[in-house]
């Protein structure tokens, strides 16, 4: 597997987590803080901790994501030649000039 196929593979893992963690998120403060209740909450770490560690990990995949997609265009596979079909296929073309010696018709179409 190349470095290239390994870059796209972590890109798509990354952007199903930060999809999974912005889905998860509610703005009005519902979302996963919300789902433990009020005792839970408070055995999970709080509301605010949990909002806290929604927007660290959001922050983190966003920035992981940007650093992946940049990575990713140094490592596309690049050819080092030029290509070799289209110099194959014009090697055997005949060229040839034109033969009107004549001179060029003028018109009066534009005074």
């Amino acid at each position: 597997m190349s470095t290239y196929t390994i870059i796209l593979i972590l890109i798509l893992i990354v952007a199903i987590a930060l999809i999974l963690i912005v889905m998860v998120q509610n703005p009005k403060g519902g979302g996963l803080s919300s789902s433990f209740g009020g005792g839970g909450a408070q055995s999970m770490g709080g509301v605010q901790n949990t909002n806290n560690f929604l927007d660290r990990s959001t922050w983190t995949l966003a920035i992981s994501m940007f650093a992946l997609i940049l990575l990713a265009n140094f490592a596309i596979p690049r050819a080092t030649n030029t290509n070799p079909q289209l110099e194959n296929t014009l090697e055997n073309v005949n060229t040839t000039t034109p033969t009107n010696t004549s001179a060029p018709v003028t018109t009066n179409d534009s005074i």
